[in-house]
């Protein structure tokens, strides 16, 4: 935590700062000997099943949903081109072998989704940019973690036909099992009342992790199954979303801290002064060659302004994924592994320190800021006896739901304001009480109109007092809409806010 505290003060990215705990404690520091390469790729892969889980909880749909083609074609075509330019440039500059310089590549290929999510937290990106690379993040380590098994194996390479059959077949098998399990899980916990709020985020996470494993046991890609069971639960609208996201975080802090630490121990600084150039070298070429290409070349079908497209290129960030992706090919025998591992290793360090703290004065320098207002928070709780839920709303800075009257919010029959907080203190709203903002709604609904009733206060949120009358979903004809029985799943546009 105290790390956490330096990383935030100092603007370095906190992974240096754990790598430089774990090396401290290590072989050239106290003196801790480790070298258990296998226990740290099943931690590795433990840690990032855990970190793709909360950041799915964390994306919002409403944001990735225009982005989704171009994060697939960067995180399939896009990796492709980056292993190949960096592929080459490993073997031209760094003097490895064909077989281990793909290797190199498609390690280096990933961004990183802990790096990426916890780098868009401080940075002010317009939605389609965060939707883009959250988006990314998430696909590309399925496609890059088959390419590396598929190198790191013994015996030939697979003819590039059947290598591209195999990645197709894995991510539609992890693509299917995470949708259906993430749906299955949201279903069952939208329609039964734990004992005790604190179970939620413990079975978000469990259904999350029964989706990796459902998608490594299916043979296809786990990676891709729990990053997409994750966005279905972080977006459907769970009893107690913010107590689930905030669990979520925590998790995905100690994973992070835990997997960092224990890649910093496995490392041996005095044997790196060899492949300090090499890295330096094939980083450069990645981060000023092959990413830009990828991106430039990925994204020309799509209309994206041309700074739009140079910054994807910079934040194109690196992190613990590819040192533990490294130790792949250590487990597997391959030669030359541990010489890949300190050039993967030197690489990260470096180029993370380049880009991460640079990337906020790059969005500036494009001006990229960004300019939508902030989302409509909504808790939910169920009331299982009654058939009703309570709905807990924040109003938040730049919601037109300021200056509302409750009256004119026009809620279906069936849900009604009960309760506004407001700087500490609680009352009983009138019809003529005006909303501001920061205040604190508890809206009580029956079952059938739940939906109805948030649908109508993001309308408000987004549209104001006449948001029936100005094409913003919630109303029909300016008449609050009341659905008998259950309702859609339908939500106003680009209101699916946090939860």
């Amino acid at each position: 935590m105290a790390a956490v505290r330096v990383s935030s003060r100092s603007g370095l990215p906190g992974l240096l700062i754990y790598l430089g705990i774990g090396i401290a404690i290590g072989q050239d520091g106290i003196g801790v000997g480790f070298d258990d390469v296998g226990l740290t790729q099943v931690m590795g892969y433990a840690a990032l099943v855990v970190i793709l889980a909360e950041g799915g909880l964390g994306t919002k749909w409403h944001e990735i949903k225009p982005a989704l083609p171009a994060a697939a074609v960067l995180s399939t075509f896009g990796v492709a081109v980056s292993v190949g330019v960096t592929a080459a440039a490993a073997h031209y500059l760094a003097g490895v072998e064909w077989r281990q310089a793909l290797i190199v590549g498609a390690v280096v290929s990933s961004t990183d989704a802990a790096a990426v999510f916890s780098v868009l937290r401080n940075v002010p990106l317009p939605s389609r940019l965060t939707g883009a690379l959250e988006a990314e993040s998430g696909f590309n380590d399925a496609p890059v973690v088959i390419l590396v098994v598929a190198f790191s194996a013994a015996g030939p390479v697979e003819h590039w036909y059947l290598l591209l059959g195999k990645i197709a077949l894995e991510l539609a098998i992890g693509a299917a099992v995470g949708l259906a399990i993430g749906f299955l899980g949201a279903y069952g916990l939208r329609h039964i009342a734990l004992p005790a709020s604190g179970l939620y985020p413990i079975a978000v996470m469990a259904i999350a992790t029964i989706a990796y494993a459902g998608g490594a046991l299916a043979h296809g890609s786990g990676f891709l199954a729990v990053y997409l069971a994750a966005l279905i639960l972080g977006n459907a609208k769970l009893p107690h979303q913010p107590a689930t996201r905030g669990f979520a975080e925590g998790l995905g802090w100690i994973a992070q801290i835990g997997m960092f630490v224990l890649l910093g121990l496995l490392v041996t600084p005095h044997e790196l002064g060899d492949d300090i150039v090499p890295a330096l070298a094939v980083g450069l070429v990645l981060t000023v060659v092959a990413r830009p290409l990828s991106v430039f070349l990925s994204t020309a079908p799509f209309r994206l302004p041309w700074q739009e497209k140079v910054l994807l290129s910079w934040a194109g960030l690196r992190g613990a994924v590819p040192i533990v992706l490294a130790t792949i090919p250590m487990v597997a025998g391959v030669p030359e592994a541990r010489r890949m591992f300190n050039i993967v290793f030197v690489l990260v360090i470096v180029y993370t320190l380049v880009q991460g703290p640079t990337l906020p004065w790059l969005a500036r320098r494009l001006k990229l800021g960004k300019t939508e207002a902030e989302d409509l928070g909504i808790e939910s709780a169920p009331l299982e006896r009654l058939r009703g839920h309570l709905l807990s709303v924040a109003v938040p800075e730049g919601s037109k739901m300021h200056g509302v009257e409750v009256a004119e919010l026009r809620l279906p029959a069936g849900a009604s304001v009960t309760l506004v907080v407001r700087d500490g203190t609680s009352f009983v709203p009138g019809p003529t009480t005006v909303l501001r903002h920061g205040d604190e709604l508890l809206v009580v609904a029956t079952d059938p109109v739940r939906d109805a009733a948030e649908k109508r206060l993001l309308a408000v949120s987004e549209g104001g007092k006449l948001a029936g009358w100005l094409g913003t979903g919630g109303t029909s004809n300016g008449t609050p809409v009341a659905i008998p029985g259950k309702t859609g799943r339908k939500q106003a546009p680009g209101m699916v806010g946090k939860n």
